[in-house]
């Protein structure tokens, strides 16, 4: 299965060429998925005409934060039924629930799952502004590392000698729905992983050409390099016609072409370009002129990073990180533990490193074959002196 992300800056029309792309592939032949995350149903108005209008292969998905959120909480109340009644709590009432902040984007990411669940050919996802969708695709990984940390696996393991330890320890152990719930978690955020991180998975960034094009496509590289997502298509909306008789008109013209001249060349082939229609987009036939790719395409896989054991005289282990050419100055590198924080700007990750570098010190970075490759000095203890 194929899933496109669609992202980019605010206002950028992110959601109507996630339509157009996803009516496009359903006439291609192809059963579509649409994700929509934004929640305001003027901004979705197209999508919802264009499910009725298409050839009957295309489904909308509109994920419910508040009813996720409801669904969770009640949940995870009853399972602290107990605890509860002891501290004399009042439980809540479905109906006096409203969501915090955050729901969006967890309910955005089981609505990434069940896509990938589903039956379909192709899904096409409309993330939130970049910032934030970059934000919602690194959710999984920091929260399975961060369950990790507070209940290890290896702890987990010893729930069935639970009661016994509690008499031996004299202090209450974990509950076994802690255990229960933790374990869903840990299932449920590495499915949503699974799908981001497959090769089939692929972004595509919408952009107005003005003066922050380019920064939000320099972040954008950065911040999918981390994630080790494939960019496959650079979309310039909202093009302006280059011959006008207006001066007004020209000259607004003339600026933005000279930003696009720009993504031109920062984008290369990736850059497809869309035209101003003059107008929002108001059914099936103008979102058919702002498919941006053809549909069909196969996706551009993201090169995953790579541990090279190259043992020379010293024994040497290099992790090579295929990351894009203009945002290697930028990246910063925090070797914590088992774990290797790379960074720059807003834009972080978490990287477990392989067993084989854990006993290892890191000793430097630098280019290698156009990635960049991160130096370990092993262990003495590593591998033995005849090796």
């Amino acid at each position: 299965m194929r899933i496109i992300l669609v992202t980019g800056a605010g206002g950028a029309g992110r959601t109507t060429v996630a339509t157009a792309t996803a009516l496009a592939e359903a006439h291609a032949g192809r059963r579509v998925l649409l994700v929509l995350g934004d929640t305001d149903p003027a901004g979705t108005a197209p999508a919802e005409d264009a499910a009725g209008a298409g050839p009957g292969t295309l489904t909308v998905l509109r994920p419910d934060p508040a009813g996720d959120f409801r669904r969770e909480f009640l949940a995870l109340q009853a399972r602290s039924a107990t605890v509860l009644d002891l501290l004399g709590a009042a439980p809540f009432e479905d109906a006096e629930l409203t969501e915090l902040p955050g729901s969006r984007q967890f309910a955005l990411l089981r609505a990434l799952r069940e896509a990938a669940a589903g039956d379909h050919d192709v899904a096409v996802v409309d993330l939130p502004p970049l910032r934030e969708a970059l934000t919602v695709l690194a959710l999984p990984e920091q929260l399975r590392r961060y369950l990790r940390r507070l209940l290890p696996p290896e702890r987990q393991a010893a729930r069935a000698l639970r009661p016994m330890l509690a008499q031996l320890a004299g202090v209450p152990m974990p509950a076994q729905w802690l255990y229960e719930t933790t374990a869903r978690w840990e299932r449920e955020l590495a499915a949503v992983q699974t799908v981001v991180e497959a090769p089939g998975t692929t972004v595509r960034l919408v952009l107005e050409p003005g003066p922050a094009a380019a920064a939000t496509l320099r972040e954008a590289r950065l911040g999918l390099a981390l994630q080790g997502l494939a960019l496959d298509a650079v979309v310039a909306n909202r093009l302006l016609p280059a011959a006008s008789d207006d001066p007004w008109l020209a000259a607004l013209t003339t600026e933005q072409h000279r930003h696009l001249e720009t993504l031109r060349a920062d984008a290369g082939d990736v850059l497809h370009e869309l035209p101003h229609l003059g107008r929002a987009p108001r059914g099936p036939e103008d979102l058919a002129l702002l498919a941006a790719v053809r549909p069909g395409l196969p996706p551009v896989p993201a090169p995953a990073p790579a541990v090279e054991d190259r043992r020379e005289r010293d024994g040497v282990l290099v992790w090579h990180l295929p990351l894009p050419g203009a945002v290697k100055q930028d990246l910063s590198l925090v070797r914590r533990g088992d774990e290797l924080l790379l960074g720059a700007g807003p834009f972080r990750r978490t990287l477990s490193l392989p067993p084989a570098l854990r006993r290892c010190t890191v000793t430097g970075a630098g280019l290698v074959d156009g990635d960049l490759a991160i130096r370990f000095a092993p262990d003495p203890g590593l591998w033995p002196k005849d090796s």
